[in-house]
């Protein structure tokens, strides 16, 4: 089954042909990177406009890309929550439009469910269940991946999410958009020298929270200008870098004791994090699990994932019809 998928829940117009579920035809991601780092970060109007302007044109190359015309592949498929309301609804209207004229089923896709699934593009043998983090900028969940269409949050973060905390620290300390790539870079060159809290949520032990830790940050460079002392940025990156990876690492530690899965699994942008990627694959290694992260490219936002979705959503009898809209915060177990 080829499936054209569109993404633009936030600053990147994708598109994208998978057969299957698995097989990788095209993977077109045109991105607002440049233009939204005049401003510090994502401005929503601009990127509801952006994708206004590319998704045609990306549409079109990945058809081209996987040798298909319309008419050809078996379904069309786009990210109806959660995301930027105007952003997403540049792309479901577009699904919509092409799904009637093609006489193509919609299937609607969950955002989070897609980078999930951007590890079954990598991991052919990889199948549910298992455990996963994904973690974004917009998310941080622990996610009991039942089935492919049936999920369960056993944590989140209650504040910030762990990529909104990396852009907003980055920031503070002078780095353009995105900062978790700054951030990463900077640590690398850098000691863990200074002290920050690792926060945690009373009587929840697999829940999040990072707002603390960005306010310790935040904290720290304004005392620090206060008192006229420089401050080392490479040693605040590892030093925050190395919190984060604490609380990631720990949370999900914890989960894994409770729930006793031994495949474990991560997805989002921010575990393109070279941090994060060394830390969890380390702590699996020592317990003995079996560990799959996405490869580079299908960590950010991309089609291929929601592709891949779609196929076992579609498979569950997952269909829209014209009335499909946008959703800006929807649950990932709901769908």
């Amino acid at each position: 089954m080829k499936i054209l998928a569109i993404e633009s829940s936030c600053d990147e117009t994708a598109a994208a042909v998978v057969e299957d579920g698995r097989c990788v035809l095209s993977n077109i991601v045109a991105t607002q990177i440049a233009e939204h780092r005049l401003y510090g970060g994502v401005v929503p109007e601009i990127a509801s406009r952006r994708h206004c302007e590319a998704i045609v044109g990306v549409t079109e190359e990945a058809l081209n890309q996987a040798g298909l015309a319309l008419a050809e592949v078996d379904a069309v498929a786009v990210t109806y929550a959660p995301g930027l309301i105007g952003a997403l609804l540049v792309g479901v209207n577009f699904a919509k439009g092409l799904a009637l004229s093609a006489g193509k089923p919609l299937i609607p896709v969950h955002h989070l469910r897609g980078h999930i699934a951007a590890n079954y593009l990598a991991y052919p043998e990889l199948e549910p269940p298992f455990l996963c983090l994904v973690i974004s900028g917009g998310h941080s969940h622990i996610v009991e991946v039942k089935s492919y269409t049936d999920f369960s949050v056993i944590g989140r973060t209650r504040d910030d999410a762990a990529g909104d905390a990396y852009d907003k620290a980055a920031r503070a300390m002078g780095y353009p958009y995105p900062g978790g790539i700054e951030i990463d870079r900077a640590a690398q060159k850098g000691k863990p020298s200074y002290k920050l809290p690792r926060p945690s949520v009373e009587d929840h032990p697999y829940d999040m929270s990072f707002s603390g830790l960005k306010t310790a940050v935040l904290n720290l460079l304004n005392q620090s200008k206060q008192k006229g002392v420089e401050v080392n940025k490479e040693d605040l990156c590892a030093s925050f870098q190395l919190a984060v990876c604490d609380i990631l690492s720990d949370r999900l530690t914890l989960a894994q004791e409770a729930s006793g899965y031994r495949k474990i699994v991560l997805a989002g942008g921010v575990s393109a994090n070279s941090g994060v990627r060394a830390r969890i694959a380390s702590e699996c290694e020592k317990r003995g699990f079996t560990l799959y992260m996405p490869p580079l490219c299908y960590c950010g936002d991309n089609a291929a994932m929601i592709g891949s979705q779609a196929f076992y959503e579609y498979q569950a009898g997952h269909v829209a019809g014209l009335d499909l809209n946008a959703v800006a915060s929807r649950a990932i177990d709901l769908g």
